[in-house]
């Protein structure tokens, strides 16, 4: 009897025992923390170097007005980016709406469009002068308002930058049990309530993922806000760069920027919470019942129409426009086979790369939280408001001086564009895994599975929509990037994007138009790939 009580404590206190710590997971996670921080290390090294005078620059007024506006421009791009996003996540993932496979895959399209040629199509159509302006000329309109500026920064950036909280958005809502949602309008509840008080805790974690990469992404655009001439922190850096080639004071600003970022951390901490998102069961969810929208389907179609055309229809018609008129002038448009082919070789050598990344980071953050999780987690989103030039400055010093046999070739600028794009896939692996139950894992880890063997059989396979939605961000986003395929591309190695900034930093517009629509053209294709795979009825 004794050793059977004995038996029976010793089972209790090793239940009550903490469970080993993940030193693998450890391990791996400060190995790709110590790369994401890389840039900031290079940026206090260049800080150290800064003379009385940069110091000074930091607390001009004209400073504090670049910083007040920059962050005045990421919220706000955010929040119109939610607004547009979770009613078309929505419509896609939960109504009948007509078409929702087509207007699934088009409303993501504009993720596709390099922030410089959206900037350029908005002031070619909209502009004092634009097109819009010549078709109304005949009715006497002779000089639209000025579309420069923070509204026009604002519209730019939000049009070409929404797509990050649909894609998130989608994935959590497709993960949602549709159960819960029967259970509620077995109650009584409209679609409006279903959707506030169950789908929006549970998808809430996502939105706010979504909106923080929207937040950083437009702290770190450059393309945007030279062309709309808005002053942020972006364009004064380069200007720094450019005009006086002070390294240490531009690198200053840059460190502005990511306490703007540290703070936007904070506030997507807050926002996010801390609940726990998975199913209460282990049984596969039954297919999700569409709700009918009746006569609000119009209206649905309506806001999908406008939304589509402006942010792919205008830059479309821009580019149509360009071409047609260098064709009818005898342009000869180059050969892009081979821009096309780099564009996805290193577009998808870098999302495969990203994903292998994120995962232990975002495994650690979900399944063992703490401080020290917490703590990687915050620092992978550094590098993501740092601008891209910053970053492969970074690069290319810590190649040229302690890797050169790593200088100027692929490996190196995968390792930029993961540098660069990790936080997307980090924030749609975390937050499908903190709604799949870990009690999945647990089972299988019962019948003497090994973790490796978890992790590719049982965990993998249910956050396959979660790493489409991160593999489709990090594609999209990397086959666009500019300033780090400029600075750390092999020597020789032209994609579409470089191909398209050469032209237009010519002003050869018609040339410029070619590329960019192949470059649209293979986006909409990886988005059309990754819908044919996705199990959403």
């Amino acid at each position: 009897m004794a050793t059977l009580e004995q038996t029976v404590t010793l089972s209790r206190s090793q239940a009550r025992r903490k469970p080993a710590r993940p030193w693998i997971l450890i391990g791996l996670s400060v190995l790709v923390t110590g790369l994401m921080v890389l840039p900031l290390g290079y940026l206090l090294l260049r800080a150290a170097g800064a003379g009385a005078d940069a110091w000074a620059t930091l607390l001009r007024p004209r400073t504090l007005q670049v910083f007040g506006g920059s962050a005045a421009l990421a919220l706000t791009t955010a929040a119109l980016s939610v607004l547009l996003a979770v009613p078309a996540a929505w419509l896609t993932v939960c109504s009948d709406l007509p078409l929702r496979r087509f207007w699934a895959v088009a409303a993501v399209l504009p993720l596709a469009v390099p922030s410089y040629i959206g900037g350029f199509a908005i002031i070619a159509m909209l502009g004092p002068t634009g097109m819009l302006q010549q078709a109304l000329a005949p009715f006497g309109v002779t000089r639209l308002p000025e579309i420069y500026g923070f509204g026009g920064a604002v519209l730019a950036l939000t049009l070409y930058t929404y797509p990050y909280v649909l894609l998130s958005t989608r994935a959590a809502l497709r993960r949602c049990d549709p159960a819960v949602e029967e259970a509620a309008r077995s109650m009584g509840d409209g679609s409006i309530k279903v959707f506030f008080r169950i789908l929006l805790p549970q998808i809430r974690p996502s939105i706010v993922v979504g909106a923080l990469l929207v937040a950083l992404y437009s702290l770190s655009d450059f393309g945007v806000v030279s062309l709309l001439q808005f002053d942020s922190f972006t364009r004064a850096i380069y200007m720094q760069y450019r005009g006086s080639f002070d390294r240490n004071g531009a690198a200053l600003l840059a460190l502005l920027l990511v306490v703007l970022t540290i703070g936007l951390l904070l506030l997507e901490s807050r926002l996010r919470g801390r609940q726990s998102m998975s199913r209460t069961t282990c049984a596969v969810a039954r297919p999700r019942r569409l709700v009918a929208l009746g006569w609000w389907r119009w209206p649905a179609l309506a806001f999908l129409s406008i939304l589509v055309g402006l942010g792919l229809g205008l830059p479309l018609l821009t580019l149509g426009y360009w071409l047609l008129r260098g064709l009818l002038n005898g342009q000869v448009i180059d050969t892009l086979w081979q821009p096309a082919v780099n564009s996805i070789l290193a577009a998808g050598l870098a999302a495969l790369f990203t994903l292998v990344c994120a995962l232990p980071p975002a495994l650690l953050a979900a399944r063992h939280p703490g401080r020290l999780s917490r703590l990687i987690e915050r620092a992978l989103y550094i590098g993501y408001a740092i601008p891209g030039i910053v970053i492969a400055l970074a690069l290319v010093f810590f190649g040229a001086n302690y890797a050169p046999w790593l200088y100027q070739t692929l490996p190196l600028l995968v390792v930029g564009y993961m540098v660069r794009f990790l936080p997307q896939a980090g924030g749609s692996i975390r937050n499908a895994l903190q709604q799949m139950n870990p009690r999945v894992e647990e089972a299988a880890r019962s019948l003497g599975r090994n973790p490796f063997t978890v992790l590719a059989e049982v965990t993998v396979p249910i956050l396959t929509p979660g790493i489409l939605a991160a593999a489709a961000l990090v594609f999209l986003t990397t086959i666009k990037e500019l300033p780090t395929t400029l600075l750390l591309g092999p020597t020789g190695f032209s994609t579409l994007a470089t191909t398209i900034w050469s032209a237009s930093s010519e002003a050869m517009f018609a040339r410029a138009a070619a590329p960019a629509l192949v470059l649209l053209l293979v986006s909409a294709l990886a988005m059309a790939f990754m819908h044919i795979h996705d199990n959403d009825r």
